[in-house]
């Protein structure tokens, strides 16, 4: 087994995505939520390892929904770190961080204020908990918008380019329920050189911030 994983560092301090994400919101989300799916991914793991050696497949298939929820929340909290940036940063800037990004979104929707109309409705519409991401197809190269519930996580061939998290404790302290206003602050923090670089590399490399300690 590969392992253990581990909570990813942060590129900027907690209190660098302010006014649009709060220092509160961010340490919380990190260093509590995040860590909990980092720890219960693990345990799952080592757990179903540990039957399967012993030959007790049953007890090993019963840890499959843990470790797919709780490795789900690990994928997509460790994208969604990588996809934010302090608005002050030129990586901020869709223009000069992402020309070929920005030129796909403005043929795909007609202009990145559509495709954020789009992408903003479609993370309105989630029921309860979920991730709105903008991932390009593996069969087409061509740009689309998903929503998954809970933890689900984009793991069946597409690339993921840019993600926002829709659950509760990424926003509540700081919007309540306004989720709205949620969405519409956090493109001032979008990292948008990040997802020029996931757009133009091969899939894997968008993976790549999944360490554990053995790649430490």
């Amino acid at each position: 087994m590969a392992g253990p994983y581990t909570l990813p560092k942060l590129p900027y301090a907690y209190d660098a995505l302010e006014p649009s994400i709060s220092k509160e919101i961010m340490e919380l989300h990190h260093s509590k939520h995040h860590q909990a799916y980092v720890t219960n991914l693990n345990k799952a793991l080592e757990a179903s390892a540990a039957a399967q050696a012993e030959g007790r497949l049953h007890d090993s298939a019963a840890q499959l929904s843990a470790i797919r929820f709780n490795g789900g929340g690990h994928i997509n909290h460790s994208l969604f770190w990588e996809n934010l940036t302090p608005a002050s940063s030129p990586d901020a800037r869709p223009e000069a961080a992402a020309p070929q990004l920005l030129a796909a979104i403005g043929a795909t929707w007609g202009s990145l204020e559509k495709f954020q109309a789009a992408f903003g409705a479609a993370l309105l519409g989630i029921q309860g908990s979920g991730w709105g991401w903008l991932v390009r197809e593996a069969a087409t190269g061509q740009l689309r918008i998903v929503t998954l519930a809970d933890q689900e996580a984009v793991v069946v061939g597409d690339t993921p380019i840019l993600g926002v998290d829709m659950w509760e404790h990424a926003y509540y302290l700081l919007y309540k329920n306004d989720k709205a206003t949620y969405i519409k602050n956090i493109w001032q923090v979008i990292n948008w050189k990040a997802g020029e670089t996931r757009f133009r590399g091969p899939r894997e490399d968008a993976f790549k911030v999944l360490k554990t300690q053995a790649d430490i």
